[in-house]
């Protein structure tokens, strides 16, 4: 029988002619529509959770989308201000763009659209990847097939914020493809082209930084040309890996938190790699029971059968991949491949409370599909073995990929049914993870915001019982309290979490806002002030703080906290109108009258602003100009008497100057 091991690149016999491209257009076709079919009710989910509020619900530069927002984008390096964590310009750019086209907070679909055009390509170039490395174009598109229809592919394509992961994943997927046609042609073209996509890969997450070493794995099997000289031509993209991991520590540490291994204890991290190297494989094979939290056991020890089960099982598989040396590279080279690609978030590090999620999975899987896809190509077109003909190994491939195609997709669909809506998510997840602070806390946040004050009170209340000291559930129930008008028990909440954490920014700003409404303004400014010294460049802050000054008379310190909002989003109306009355009870009418036009060009039907407007206007003796503004605004409310009145005095003094 052939080895394994004769899986080279461009092995198969399947030429480029005409034929091929027939071939290549039917499988893409055909897989492109299945991916399609699979994913389809993703379009439609409307479920936010976790982190979507940073990345979406709370993030004016993705819902504002302009060059300035871009720009801030890429130039937040060391400590992203628009996102808790680390450096990811261009999926932030991703989502503006599709916010460009429609997308909102009430509308989702062009998010999901997005994101599932991206996985279907995915799929596409995970065929290519493996056709350029065994020659086969059909045993190629079974295991992209399965790549596109496994069920864990799901967080990835519909949770919003996971923008980052397919869109590195696709720039991710054509640096191997561009590394294998360099290969191929030794064209200094193909080979600029590879690191470059691994540079865009970088900036959508920062996942693949282990992209040289899984070059050089694909040069030891099945390329065979690992030496020397393919260390060296890959010392650029070591060195831009290198950078990439330092930024990503500084900012990720800076923005949001990391845990270092020492920090835990050596027992501890071996726990955590041993349990998350088995528990992924087993979800590659057995995906029957996902989630999207996975806590951490309890007791996180040997007593545990799950870390158990993780500790012989890696103890189990690794001499087990030395073993199958004897008789072929492409399992331990598929496994290295996976491992390389996860390392980065198998938990090592820590960067969240979890300790694995499926979408660490989404690029990783691939080198699991390596061998798959060998064994593919072999069977598919390998030399006849006797009483096992070409037409009978054919036939066990296809069956084989039937099965799972058809498990996949029943599977696939079952679970995006929990993504309709965000509470339909939360169900289902704590259902898996009763325990969960934080699911418990983000459950009560939804059912807040979709008017379900007494459910909501329920959750809140469970996350104290299992953390009374957690500064985010008394922020948030004190916000519901707020809502309800039970400000007194709201501000025993906000003050409790900032008792737990003095420099809990949102904390202070929910707590100034409060006092804000109730008439507290001194006390409202002094919180405004405590909540800027963790978010300085914080649009609401600066704004509502400004406003407060306007009230408290500091006219001069308000303009300048508007005008530093306005540095940050200058295309904020809101905020320009609110400088130009800051303006106009200085008396610097003319810079008012800009503020105000500049707000005018952006809602025409403005009535409150067409009218302040003509009161400056009369004011300088502008009359005629001013009348016009009245009548606009009178057009705009017919019974609205300071209006009225105002126009009639403009209308007098016009007769009296003529």
């Amino acid at each position: 029988m052939a080895r394994q091991d004769d899986c080279e690149l461009g092995r198969g016999k399947e030429g480029k002619d005409a034929r091929t491209v027939a071939v290549f257009c039917v499988c893409f076709a055909v897989v492109g529509g299945i991916v399609l079919a699979a994913h389809w009710p993703g379009l439609s989910a409307r479920a936010l959770m976790l982190d979507d509020d940073q990345y979406l619900v709370e993030n004016r530069l993705v819902q504002n989308p302009s060059w300035t927002s871009a720009k801030r984008f890429f130039a937040e390096v060391s400590k992203p201000s628009t996102v808790r964590g680390y450096y990811q310009p261009l999926s932030m750019i991703s989502l503006m763009l599709d916010c460009a086209m429609g997308g909102s907070v009430d509308n989702l679909r062009p998010f999901h659209r997005t994101s599932l055009a991206l996985h279907i390509a995915n799929s596409l170039l995970v065929i290519v990847f493996l056709y350029l490395l065994f020659g086969r174009a059909v045993p190629a598109a079974m295991a992209g097939l399965l790549y596109g229809v496994h069920p864990i592919t799901i967080e990835s394509v519909a949770w919003i914020s996971e923008r980052k992961t397919v869109l590195a994943a696709f720039f991710a997927l054509w640096c191997l493809v561009f590394y294998l046609l360099y290969v191929r042609r030794r064209n200094r073209l193909t080979g600029v082209i590879c690191l470059l996509m691994y540079v865009l890969s970088l900036l959508s997450k920062p996942g693949v930084i282990g992209m040289p070493v899984l070059l050089l794995l694909l040069d030891y099997w099945p390329l065979k040309r690992f030496g020397k000289k393919a260390v060296l031509e890959k010392l650029p993209l070591f060195i831009i890996g290198g950078l990439a991991a330092v930024v990503t520590f500084i900012s990720q540490s800076r923005a949001a938190s990391v845990t270092m291994p020492g920090q835990s204890g050596l027992a501890h991290v071996i726990f955590v790699f041993c349990h998350n190297i088995v528990f992924y494989l087993y979800n590659f094979i057995w995906p029957a029971n996902l989630s999207w939290y996975y806590p951490f056991p309890k007791p996180f020890d040997l007593s545990q059968p799950m870390v158990l089960a993780g500790v012989v099982g890696t103890c189990v598989l690794i001499p087990a991949l030395l073993i199958s040396l004897r008789w072929t590279k492409c399992v331990l080279v598929g496994w290295l491949f996976f491992f390389v690609s996860i390392f980065p978030t198998l938990g090592v590090i820590g960067i969240h409370p979890m300790i694995a999620a499926d979408r660490h999975m989404y690029f990783p899987m691939v080198g699991l599909l390596l061998p798959i896809g060998c064994l593919f190509a072999l069977f598919w077109g390998g030399e006849p073995v006797k009483n096992f003909g070409k037409v009978a190994r054919q036939s066990i491939v296809i069956i084989a990929v039937l099965l799972l195609t058809v498990s996949g997709f029943a599977l696939t669909r079952r679970y995006l049914v929990h993504w309709r809506d965000s509470e339909s998510v939360y169900e289902y997840m704590l259902g898996f993870s009763p325990g969960v602070v934080v699911l418990h806390n983000n459950f009560g946040n939804v059912l807040k915001d979709s008017g379900k004050f007494d459910d909501a009170v329920e959750h809140f209340n469970k996350s104290l019982e299992l953390k009374p000291n957690s500064p985010e559930v008394h922020n948030n129930l004190g916000t519901l309290l707020d809502k309800l008008g039970r400000f007194d028990e709201a501000v025993e909440h906000y003050k409790r979490a900032l008792e737990l954490r003095p420099n809990f920014s949102q904390a202070h700003y929910n707590l100034a806002t409060l006092l804000a409404k109730q008439g507290r303004t001194d006390e409202a400014v002094a919180e405004f002030r405590r909540a800027l010294g963790g978010r300085p460049d914080n649009i609401d802050i600066l704004s509502n703080m400004a406003f407060a000054l306007a009230q408290q008379g500091k006219l001069s310190e308000a303009t300048e906290y508007y005008k530093k909002a306005l540095a940050i989003e200058p295309d904020n109306v809101v905020i320009h109108g609110r400088l130009g009355l800051a303006l106009a009870g200085l008396g610097r009418l003319d810079e008012a009258i800009r503020e105000f036009q500049i707000v005018l060009n952006a809602r025409p039907d403005d009535a409150e602003m067409h009218f302040n407007l003509g009161v400056l206007l009369e004011r300088q003796g502008k009359i005629a100009e001013a009348i016009k503004h009245y009548r606009i605004a009178l057009q705009l409310k017919p019974n609205e008497p300071k209006v009225r009145r105002h126009l009639n005095d403009a209308l007098s003094k016009s007769k009296i100057n003529r």
